[in-house]
Formats: C-alpha cells, structure tokens, sequence
C-alpha cells in the first residue's frame, strides 16, 4: 500500500473528442456557440419568471430551477472540453477532477429529481385541478426543490467516495473529455468489478425509476386528457409534450451511459456531447417555442425596456 501512496496519479489525461486539429477548432468554434446561447437562453428564462408576477406558479417555479441547474450542468464541462480544444497535452489535475465528477452528478442527479417533480406537478394540475392550489403550495415547492437538492448531494457524494477510495497508481489516460466515474475508475491499480456494479447500480436505480415514474405520470395524464375540453386538451399536450421531450433527450443518455456494466461504445462521446452540451441549448429552446406564456412575457419585458431606454435618452 505506501507503494501505491508513493506513486499515486497526480493529473489525468484526456484524448478529447479528436485528434484531428482541423476538426477541435471547427468543434471549437461550434461549442463556444452552444456554450453562449445555452447561458443566454437559460439566464434570459430564469429572468423572465422572476420578473413576470403571472408566471410566479409552481410549474414555471420548477421552470425556473430547470434553466439554473442547465447553466451549472453545462459549465461544469463545456469550458474544460474548450480549453482541451485549444491544447496538444488536455490535463487535469486529480483534485480537480474529482471535484468535476462530484458537480457533474450532482446536477445531473438534481436534474433527474427535478423533471420528476415536474411531471407531478403536471399531474396533479391536470388530473386533479381542484385540489392543484392546496396540493402545490409555494412552500411545498419550495421544501420539494430543497429535497431534490439533498437527493442530488447525497447521490453525488456516494458516487465520489466510491471513485476516491480506489487506488490510482498507474495509467492516467482517460479516454474522453471531461472526469466521469466510469473512464475514471478503470484507471484504478485494482479490480473494480464490485464497485463499477455498485455504482451502476447507484445511478441506474435512480435514472430507471424516475424514468419509469415519468412514464406512469404522463400515461395517466394523456388518459385522463379524454375528458377535457378541445381546447384544454390542447393546452395541457402542449406543456406536457414540452416536458417530455426534454425527458426524452436528458434521460435517454443517462441511461445508456449509467445503466450498463463496464463497456465502452464508439458512440459513447457522441452520447456524451448531446447530454452536456447539446441537451441545456435545447430545453430553453423547447420551453419557450412551444410556451405562448413564456414568449409573451418575453415580448413584454422587452417592451417594457425598449421604453425605459427611451425615457431616460
């Protein structure tokens, strides 16, 4: 064991997406891009709720805490991928990177929480709208968020000392390019079997119930549409639509990197771009094109600058 204390991993690796140069700086350029109108898309939302009186509800609350985590999920890897872009020898050090790995699962995991929190909020306001404004209170919004947060921390944690309690001894080469649990600890000087099934099992548990508590809930819901009115029914598949879209293209990565044993695909960094790049740009996006609120609300703080602009020039 001093053996393996006296020569243990100080920095790891990354190989990045491409070792073609023409290629990172065209990918370069293209996620600087995403990066931006991700934290413009998501910060111009969060703005516009808090400033809009009529969408201070739970579900645009919930909206809200979406875009924030969004903004934190994306940074804890896009400015790292970019850097690496711009550099022969992409490197990280061990503490830093086990602080990625630590903030990448717990908004991932607080995310998940989230978008099953918001199914039930769709739930009860479509299934059950009378009893909506007693059920979804602001203050069990509120304790709801503070739990997934919790749940998320929790999640994290285990994830973290799982990885660091391993020796790392020897290769240091990670094949991607951002710190996960998985490319992480296969660079352990040991066997890792029992921990890679016990964090599997950790992040599939999570990831398959939610997912499959998502599906109950808009199952129930698109049931329950039949007796609504046409323009009800209208309505609330275009919110729910909305929302499991967004599900769709967070949670189906997810589970395909986090639910499976110790293998590695091909396409296992393409999966990985779409789910801490491409999946943030996109919830704004499919939030605010399908959500006649929020793109009034946007019109109107819009307006309302435009005015106060030309009242003091």
């Amino acid at each position: 064991m001093d053996a393996l204390n006296q020569t243990r991993v100080t920095e790891f690796v990354f190989l990045g997406l491409t070792d073609n140069w023409v290629l990172e700086k065209l990918f370069f350029m293209a996620f600087s891009v995403t990066y931006v109108l991700t934290l413009l898309g998501n910060v111009l939302i969060v703005v516009t709720i808090v400033l809009t009186a009529r969408l201070h509800t739970p579900m645009y609350f919930f909206l809200s805490n979406l875009s924030f985590i969004d903004i934190c999920h994306s940074s804890v890897t896009v400015p790292k991928m970019l850097e690496g872009l711009l550099l022969e020898r992409k490197t990280v050090s061990f503490n830093n990177c086990i602080a990625q790995l630590f903030f990448l699962h717990l908004f991932a995991c607080a995310e998940i929480f989230l978008l099953t929190i918001m199914a039930y909020d769709r739930y009860v306001a479509i299934c059950t709208p009378l009893h909506y404004p007693s059920v979804m209170k602001m203050r069990v919004c509120v304790q709801l968020v503070s739990a997934l947060w919790l749940g998320g921390t929790a999640h994290s944690l285990v994830q973290t000392f799982l990885t660091i309690r391993l020796p790392y001894c020897g290769p240091n080469v990670i094949d991607s390019y951002f710190c996960d649990v998985p490319p992480v600890i296969k660079l352990a000087c040991t066997d890792t079997y029992l921990i890679g099934m016990l964090i599997v099992s950790n992040s599939g548990t999570i990831s398959l119930t939610c997912f499959l508590a998502l599906v109950a809930s808009y199952t129930v819901i698109l049931v329950s549409l039949r007796k609504h009115s046409g323009e009800g029914r209208r309505k609330a598949l275009s919110t729910c639509s909305a929302h499991f879209m967004v599900v769709a293209l967070f949670f189906g990565p997810c589970i395909f990197i986090y639910t499976r044993p110790d293998t590695s695909f091909s396409i296992d960094k393409v999966v990985s771009v779409f789910y801490t790049v491409i999946t943030p740009l996109l919830n704004p996006l499919i939030y605010t094109l399908r959500n006649e609120e929020v793109k009034s609300a946007m019109k109107q703080l819009r307006q309302r600058q435009v005015f106060f602009v030309k009242s003091y020039t």
